[in-house]
């Protein structure tokens, strides 16, 4: 059996890592996309080059039909909704989270709650097996669609190998580097900006900790080399105490990760959710948000509160950070809950789903 797989989101976050732990496991033959990204991760598949932007009506029109038929590919995996509209073999799609249908308000307008839904209507019911990735995201697609529960395959998402312990002495050069305020328990947050990653009152809880003085509050990503949150973060008189690294490197992710005294993710809704559990990996305490997956992926292994309460954010972050015995033993469930979620678990299981097509 022949299967392909449409990696050309390979470097973005989120789904990128979703692909990368799936290449390299002899699982795909044939892949689409930029052949020098793909040749880090699988070194075994063939390329068909495949550049076209995603979601955009090119990637529709240069898709390489005559090229999957040339090569005989039996299955083509989409890790994401936006499959080609005119691709008739049998297909595999990944469905991550239907966070534009389970939070409209967060869209633009009621048409793009209206494509949201009719393009990844359309990938549910064109797909021979659904992955996705918790499920709680499956109950999503059973609740928005009529989906047989016996197509959809949770596949929960693995924490790279990368993040591990390490010594506080081996990551102080990030205080100089980044302008950490030298002596402060660190209070760290990655991710992006978007809407629903709650940033507003995270800011807000964070003002209103008793003791902050002590502490500082680290935002670590890509979104953070941008000014939004500038004027919000001014209006609270945060000036002094929040620190935004912009993108950081790989290693240097894992090393934020071990200076962090405490890990906050206040999400309203995630398909999965793999900060908290690259910062358990790391030894770091954390709290999330109680919603959507992440009480499924982290267990009791966190210190969770309500993300539409401030109150309650500002209370969890203080607590665990003034409480040495509850930080202890969160960080050490952590380390046992991380184990739960290695690479080898999600490889088996995407390789017997399309096993199972085979045989249909």
């Amino acid at each position: 059996m022949k299967i392909a797989i449409d990696a050309r989101m390979i470097q973005m976050s989120g789904i990128g890592t979703y692909i990368k732990t799936l290449m390299g496991q002899g699982i795909y033959q044939v892949a689409l996309g930029d052949g020098k990204e793909i040749a880090e991760y699988d070194k075994d598949v063939e390329i068909i080059d495949y550049s076209d932007r995603i979601y955009s009506i090119s990637e529709q029109l240069h898709f390489p039909f005559k090229a999957l038929r040339r090569d005989k590919t039996d299955i083509l995996h989409v890790p994401h909704y936006n499959v080609p509209l005119l691709y008739h073999g049998r297909l595999a799609v990944t469905i991550h989270d239907l966070i534009h249908l389970v939070l409209p308000e967060f869209l633009p307008n009621r048409m793009a709650y209206i494509y949201a839904k009719v393009v990844i209507g359309f990938a549910v019911r064109k797909a021979d097996v659904i992955f996705t990735v918790s499920e709680n995201s499956k109950k999503d697609l059973m609740r928005f669609f009529k989906v047989n529960e016996d197509k959809i395959v949770v596949t929960y998402n693995a924490v790279d190998k990368k993040f591990v312990h390490k010594d506080k002495k081996a990551v102080e050069y990030l205080v100089e580097k980044y302008g950490i305020p030298a002596g402060k328990k660190v209070i760290m947050y990655v991710g992006n900006l978007k809407p629903h990653k709650n940033l507003s009152r995270l800011l807000k809880a964070y003002a209103g900790m008793e003791g902050r003085e002590d502490t500082c509050l680290v935002l670590v990503g890509k979104a953070f080399d941008s000014e939004d949150l500038t004027p919000e973060i001014e209006a609270l008189g945060l000036g002094k105490e929040v620190i935004r690294t912009g993108i950081v490197v790989n290693e240097e992710l894992v090393d934020f990760y071990n200076l962090a005294d405490l890990f906050a993710f206040p999400s309203l809704y995630e398909g999965f959710g793999i900060p908290p559990l690259e910062a358990m990996a790391c030894g770091t305490p954390v709290v999330c948000s109680n919603n959507s997956s992440l009480p499924e992926v982290v267990g009791d292994a966190a210190y969770t509160f309500d993300p539409y309460d401030e109150n309650a954010i500002c209370e969890a972050m203080t607590r665990v950070l003034k409480d040495g015995e509850l930080s202890a033993e969160l960080v050490a469930k952590g380390y046992e809950r991380v184990k739960l979620f290695e690479d080898s678990t999600i490889v088996e299981k995407t390789r017997a789903a399309f096993e199972r097509i085979k045989v249909q």
